[in-house]
């Protein structure tokens, strides 16, 4: 992606987000997976409800956005904290919807799709542009997270929606949002816009991530694996947690590191 001088006002930093390398993509699906298996851990199968789960971790979620947005450059522990986070409350905020108020998939889909347009829309017409390469700027950053919120929540929609209309089994439900990454992938190599590119992957590793996380969690019976919802959710966040460990370690993903130019 190619960067741009920054005009917004306010507190200067350095880059806010990873580079975006393969680790960023195993991380975010990693994270996708585990938004939709230890929320619905938590939920339903330690009983906590729909109500008391989506506070316990919309309080988390403040408190690790806080952190993130008090520091001056990306921290991977931080951050993916968040996107973990952020992951979950995405998950809990359609299902609160779809079964705390019966509010129809679609439409669920429709508002978030909306909304994510209307967000993208007031970011770009502030900004002048929606690369993650210039978060460095405190309105920036609100808008990314903002941004990263929706695009869960909309990618839970969208993916139930999916299931709920084809009937498709857990592995089955991976082919289509792994088909149409792979097509955005095509369509970038081909020269189509890189932020562009990099959003609409973004929101489709949701559904993917969710699917990965069905397929694993289901009994053997339904098509899936039978690893369960807090087998799948241990084995994920272990996985994030290493991979975590090995970027704060060297650093592969600091974009001030791989772009030192970069205004």
């Amino acid at each position: 992606m190619t960067t741009t001088t920054v005009t917004t006002t306010g507190r200067r930093m350095l880059n806010k987000v990873p580079e975006v390398t393969v680790y960023f993509w195993i991380i975010k699906i990693l994270c996708t997976t585990v938004g939709e298996s230890f929320a619905d851990y938590i939920n339903e199968t330690l009983g906590f409800g729909l109500t008391n789960t989506t506070v316990v971790f919309s309080v988390a979620l403040v408190i690790a956005l806080v952190a993130q947005f008090r520091l001056n450059r990306y921290v991977p522990g931080i951050y993916w904290l968040s996107v973990v986070l952020i992951s979950v409350v995405g998950t809990l905020l359609t299902d609160n919807l779809t079964d705390g108020h019966n509010v129809p998939l679609w439409i669920s889909s429709t508002v978030f799709a909306v909304l994510l347009a209307a967000v993208f829309g007031i970011w770009y017409a502030r900004e002048r542009t929606l690369s993650i390469h210039t978060i460095v700027t405190t309105p920036r950053e609100s808008f990314y997270w903002l941004t990263v919120l929706v695009t869960f929540a909309l990618g839970t929609a969208v993916g139930d929606w999916t299931l709920e209309l084809t009937g498709w089994s857990p592995g089955a439900s991976v082919l289509l949002p792994l088909g149409l990454i792979l097509a955005v992938l095509t369509a970038w190599k081909l020269g189509a816009g890189p932020v562009l590119s990099f959003w609409l992957a973004y929101i489709l590793t949701r559904p993917l991530g969710a699917n990965i996380g069905d397929y694993l969690a289901s009994d053997k019976s339904e098509g899936g694996l039978g690893l369960g919802t807090f087998g799948t959710s241990i084995l994920f966040l272990g996985t994030i947690l290493a991979v975590v460990v090995f970027l704060t370690v060297t650093d592969k993903d600091r974009t001030e590191a791989i772009h030192p130019a970069q205004d």
